[in-house]
């Protein structure tokens, strides 16, 4: 594409800002704090917008109750309970850890996550072979 035709592309793709991020009611008071922090990192790498509130609170919530079924496990634990209940708060522990995971991941998180935003640099314009070769200008 010719650099009018980028430009033209630029000028009618659509551009809203979806900035104003706040936290879903549905969280707590703490839960809030942790999501306007996270969310305020994440708007400075510019990868976030209002349309990931949820993603993020999915998260926050996941992260909760894995650290609630960790409680729960080292209690059990120490009271020495059956080991029906063990596994059954083990299979909780599972299960929040990956959905925490899976969140943290979608969000940018995660080192690997992060890792897959690099944003790719504009390709240099091809060069012609058969130009450069018999002389006369690319024309990109």
């Amino acid at each position: 594409m010719t650099k009018a035709q980028i430009e033209e592309r630029k000028a009618q793709e659509l551009n809203v800002d979806l900035k104003d991020v706040q936290p879903p009611s549905y969280l707590t008071a703490r839960q809030k704090k942790e999501f306007n922090e996270i969310a305020g990192k994440l708007l400075q790498l510019n990868i976030m917008t209002e349309l990931d509130e949820d993603s993020l609170a999915r998260y926050l919530v996941a992260q909760d109750q894995y650290l609630e079924a960790n409680k729960m496990y080292r209690r059990a634990v120490r009271e020495k309970w059956l080991i029906d209940d063990l596994d059954k708060i083990t299979r909780m522990q599972d299960r929040a850890f990956k959905q925490c995971r899976a969140s943290a991941s979608d969000l940018g998180l995660t080192i690997s996550s992060r890792a897959k935003l690099v944003v790719p640099k504009a390709e240099e314009p091809k060069q012609n072979k058969f130009l450069a070769k018999f002389g006369g200008e690319s024309t990109g």
